[in-house]
């Protein structure tokens, strides 16, 4: 027995494939399957039904995956109390984050990376659900999205964990060269009146529908995850986008006024936030712990070192 086949049959039970196994870990398919069967040989136990379908841990398989998660979890554990001792941290740091907060991320990493720079980081732009995905498949440790009662829900049972950072509101970008740019609010049946441009997201998606349900049909021009696409068709007065107000605070192009973002009169909004997102089936390491204590505290007290 050795941990290459712990982390192959824990892998096999968090995807229920053989095949999406492989991938993760980067290895062939005949790797993970002759690992799995010298194991299930070694153990004399059946750890997984195989089918077309897929692979379903045994009852027998389910305690033994178990244990050998706690037995990766605990060598990852001795692996950052070494390091301890050398009092250097190190190793990697993988994050994600939808498009509005990219600048107070790389704020943050800038800040960290003074502290810890032997950490390699990595960091991507990317809609909520493919986060959320590349969460589970192990592909980033931490994800900045907007969180909001409606995903959580449907997330139930997936192995995530949400935290909270900051309260949001939906608002809309509008063009200063716009009639709304004189109005500190919007109403529903002024905004109808004007086409939008959308960032392709799930909340955004969401409650664009809500509001058509409720008020009426609305013409979009287009739906992209290109910010640029959308921040030009605004300025040129082409069209409205709506938002998390946290996204254009910390816009960079908004520091020369090319749009004004307007507060939108609808009642009854559901509370959304801006909040991290992480695996709660792998073990949270000391580096994206120290990271998000850091933004956690960048955030509560607004530290001029890390808010741009």
């Amino acid at each position: 027995m050795n941990l290459e086949q712990l982390e192959y049959i824990v892998e096999v039970a968090k995807t229920g494939s053989l095949t999406k196994a492989s991938q993760n870990k980067h290895v062939t398919l005949s790797a993970i399957s002759q690992s799995l069967s010298s194991l299930e040989a070694e153990l004399g136990v059946t750890l997984f039904t195989r089918s077309r379908l897929g692979a379903v841990p045994t009852p027998e398989g389910r305690i033994i995956i178990k244990k050998a998660f706690e037995v990766l979890m605990k060598i990852q554990e001795i692996q950052e109390e070494a390091q301890n001792y050398t009092n250097t941290l190190s190793g990697e740091l993988r994050l994600a984050t939808i498009p509005g907060p990219m600048n107070l991320l790389v704020n943050a990493i800038s800040s960290f990376k003074k502290d810890y720079p032997h950490i390699r980081t990595e960091i991507a732009e990317k809609g909520t659900q493919e986060i959320l995905e590349d969460i589970r498949r192990d592909k980033i440790d931490i994800g900045l999205i907007i969180m909001y009662e409606s995903l959580i829900k449907k997330s139930a049972g997936l192995g995530l964990a949400f935290e909270q950072l900051l309260e949001g509101k939906m608002v809309v970008g509008v063009s200063k060269s716009s009639p709304l740019a004189f109005q500190d609010s919007v109403t529903p049946e002024e905004l109808r009146r004007h086409s939008f441009v959308l960032y392709n997201d799930e909340y955004v998606r969401w409650f664009v529908e809500d509001f058509a349900a409720k008020y009426g049909p609305v013409d979009i021009l287009f739906t992209t995850n290109n910010t640029d696409a959308i921040r030009n068709a605004v300025r040129e007065n082409m069209a409205v986008t709506i938002g998390l107000d946290y996204s254009f605070i910390h816009e960079p192009y908004l520091q020369n006024i090319d749009l004004v973002t307007l507060d939108l009169e609808v009642p009854g909004q559901q509370p959304i936030y801006l909040g991290w997102v992480r695996s709660e089936e792998r073990h949270f390491s000391r580096i994206s712990a120290s990271f998000t204590n850091r933004l956690q505290y960048a955030l509560k007290h607004k530290s001029p070192s890390l808010l741009p």
